[in-house]
């Protein structure tokens, strides 16, 4: 019997070190954890969570366990430390101090650590999940062998002008950034640097060297220090480009970068603002790490979190109509930059390729947020200030900082209208009563009424049940639909019953955590530009049932995050911040009363699966956005009240639902999930990478003849 473990997040905070990950024997023996300082056992706060995950992949059973761990003590620097783990018959100790000189350039990446600090035997389960950048550079220059081929630097082809801030940079990252410029294999370019250093700096003299042979490079002394804001304003009036690009004075970029960003711009002539996806480089320009995969334009996710951030740039004839930096967003200059620009642009275009790689150390905001609270100040100012300009008519009642900094949560305040509260049921009064009773006594929104759509119950206590919660609840009503189970037509039958603005597809087995869900679900649902709002769903034992949809995963559609603990590493939290997704399940699921007719309700040839989805995209398709919003959340019963598709019958209709969706959204999932990335695993819905060693894209949980197999008996209406 062996000691497996893991250590997936190390946290420095106030001179004390965090660790979590997860530890556990080969027969699921418990295994203990010390912590040793200088080989002498000290007090350490140790806490013991279930995961999942782990037990599901060693073992194949998803049991209840006590695998994850937390470990917080007192971390003093020169001192040796040790995790020490003990079993019946095993000692582990695992070495700590040298790891900790790392653990601020790994903040917040998901499973950053798993791959080198894991016990073997886990190591190869992880190849989906690792980061090799060497690899995914290949990939690109592989992808882009053929294509490069094309001649892009034509006479109309635009140039770009990359406008960098220097402040005291260190001539050895100067030097690697300007290097990284002069690869670049399109050559249309322009460099303008603004240097807003003390008088003693030697940039200008290293910039000298470079300028001797390359004319692109422009530089201005700017005789004192303007801030981050007014050095890149300096570096902005220089420009003479098509673009402008934004640029930091340490980072590094691909060098197909701006080849990338031409071919955009070549086939997309409309787009005004383009970016890319990146990682982070350590000090040394050795290790790549922390990628961050982006969804297309996501404007709810813009307003949690600057997501955008690096590569991106703009046509400069929209900087200028829209201004430059302003110095009092300094520290969150390029949020209020990016949304300023991004609601003027006729087409914002994402390569969802990583062209850009952003230097962390100790006092970089990417590698140590604490390092500039400022900053997060300043962003949930551009956020009031975004709304302010597009939506004047909302009113918000605060921004507060999120799941972590640099994450914030925006508080409507929304006029207190009518929901009209749709819950189909057979049976499960119980759940139902815990249903109706929590939303109504425990949420703060009272302006409710229940439309109960009765279908096919057995039970004599059923409809004693009806009567007795309608006396005691003028606000509920029982209508009976007396056709077989179809979810899509009962749901459409209760909403000809509806009075008010607001619909809430509501199952009976759910019940309200948040008592501000619904005021959290309206405060996005009374925008124009929104049709749909989901929310966040936990299984009983309080890990995700859904955090959005993606679509295209496992073939069709999958929940993201389903079966994580929130205190589990999530890919840079998403199942935490309010974005826009394709879809969110119906299970809980709010819009307009006009937005759900205008499509016709429900489709009632998807009786049972995918009719939720297959809403959502349908609203998608006229326009208006669909929004998951974490805050707003509920624990989800699943499969108590139907049951699971367990027999011959129910099969059967699965997979013909199946095929009409699949042949339905063939073209969509061809394309891929617009709110997910083409870089992201398609066979998982935790935001793993996708496996480089086993191609998957393209590759379909059910092939054509395989559809056509399992559904060649069945009439089937696309």
């Amino acid at each position: 019997m062996d000691i497996k473990y893991s250590i997936d997040a190390m946290y420095m905070k106030d001179g004390k070190l965090e660790i979590r990950g997860w530890t556990v024997g080969d027969n699921k023996e418990h295994v203990k954890i010390a912590v040793h300082e200088n080989n002498k056992r000290i007090s350490a706060e140790i806490n013991r969570n279930p995961r999942k995950d782990v037990a599901q992949e060693l073992f194949g059973d998803a049991e209840f366990n006590d695998f994850g761990y937390s470990v917080t003590f007192e971390y003093h620097s020169g001192n040796k430390y040790s995790l020490e783990l003990t079993s019946q018959n095993f000692r582990k100790s695992i070495m700590l101090s040298g790891m900790v000189r790392w653990i601020s350039r790994f903040r917040g990446f998901r499973n950053r650590l798993s791959v080198s600090m894991t016990s073997k035997g886990w190591r190869e389960s992880l190849l989906d999940k690792r980061y090799d950048y060497s690899i995914f550079r290949r990939q690109i220059n592989r992808i882009d062998r053929l294509s490069e081929k094309e001649d892009l630097m034509t006479s109309d082809s635009p140039t770009f002008s990359i406008v960098i801030p220097l402040y005291a940079t260190p001539e050895k990252y100067l030097r690697e950034l300007i290097d990284s410029i002069e690869a670049q294999t399109y050559q249309k370019y322009e460099v303008c640097f603004a240097d807003g250093s003390p008088q003693d700096s030697r940039l200008e003299k290293l910039i000298g060297e470079y300028q001797k042979h390359n004319h692109r490079i422009r530089y201005k002394y700017l005789d004192g220090n303007r801030g981050i804001s007014g050095n890149t304003n300096a570096a902005l009036e220089m420009a003479t480009g098509d673009f402008i690009v934004l640029c930091d004075h340490d980072d590094l970029l691909h060098r197909l970068a701006l080849y990338e960003l031409a071919k955009a711009v070549k086939y997309n002539p409309e787009c005004d603002c383009i970016y890319t996806d990146e990682d982070k480089v350590d000090e040394k320009s050795e290790l790549y790490f922390d990628p961050h995969f982006k969804p297309d334009f996501n404007i709810d996710m813009l307003c949690s979190v600057n997501y955008i951030c690096h590569l991106y740039a703009v046509r400069r004839s929209l900087v200028n109509e829209t201004g430059g930096f302003r110095e009092e967003y300094d520290g969150a200059q390029d949020h209020d930059f990016i949304f300023r620009t991004t609601e003027k642009a006729r087409q914002i275009v994402h390569i969802p390729k990583v062209l850009y790689h952003w230097r962390t150390h100790i006092g970089s905001t990417s590698a140590n947020p604490e390092s500039k609270l400022y900053a997060y100040e300043a962003g949930k100012k551009a956020i009031r200030a975004h709304y302010e300009r597009v939506w004047p008519q909302l009113e918000i009642e605060k921004i507060e900082d999120g799941v972590s900094l640099g994450i914030y949560h925006t508080y409507f305040n929304v006029k207190e209208e009518l929901i009209s509260v749709i819950i189909p049921n057979k049976d499960h009064t119980e759940d139902l009563d815990k249903a109706i009773r929590s939303l109504y006594e425990r949420g703060t929104w009272k302006n409710l009424e229940f439309i109960v759509v009765e279908n096919n119950s057995d039970d004599e206590e059923t409809f004693e049940y009806y009567e007795k919660i309608q006396e005691e609840m003028p606000n509920v009503k029982v209508v009976y639909y007396k056709g077989g189970f179809n979810y899509s037509r009962i749901n459409n039958f209760g909403a000809q019953f509806a009075n008010g603005r607001y619909i809430l597809l509501m199952n009976n087995d759910v019940e309200l955590i948040n008592p501000d869900s619904l005021r959290e679900m309206a405060g996005y649902c009374q925008r124009d530009d929104v049709g749909i709002v989901g929310c966040r769903l936990m299984y009983e034992d309080d890990t995700l049932q859904h955090a959005g949809v993606i679509i295209g995963i496992q073939g069709i559609a999958d929940h993201a995050f389903k079966g994580k603990a929130l205190d589990e590493p999530i890919y840079f939290s998403r199942a935490m911040i309010a974005q826009d997704y394709s879809a969110v399940t119906a299970a809980v699921l709010l819009t307009k009363r006009e937005v759900f007719d205008s499509v016709g309700g429900l489709d009632e040839t998807f009786e049972v699966a995918f009719n939720d989805i297959d809403f959502c995209l349908r609203v998608g398709e006229t326009g208006k956005l669909v929004v998951y919003n974490p805050y707003a959340s509920f624990h989800h019963y699943e499969s108590k009240s139907r049951g699971l598709e367990d027999n011959v019958e129910k099969l059967r209709r699965f997979h013909g639902e199946i095929y009409r969706f699949a042949r339905r959204y063939e073209k969509f999932m061809e394309k891929g999930d617009p709110m997910y990335n083409p870089n992201l695993s398609i066979t998982r819905n935790d935001f793993s990478l996708r496996n480089l060693y086993h191609d998957e894209v393209g590759k379909p949980f059910y092939s054509k003849e395989q559809l056509e197999e399992l559904t060649e008996d069945l009439d089937i209406r696309i």
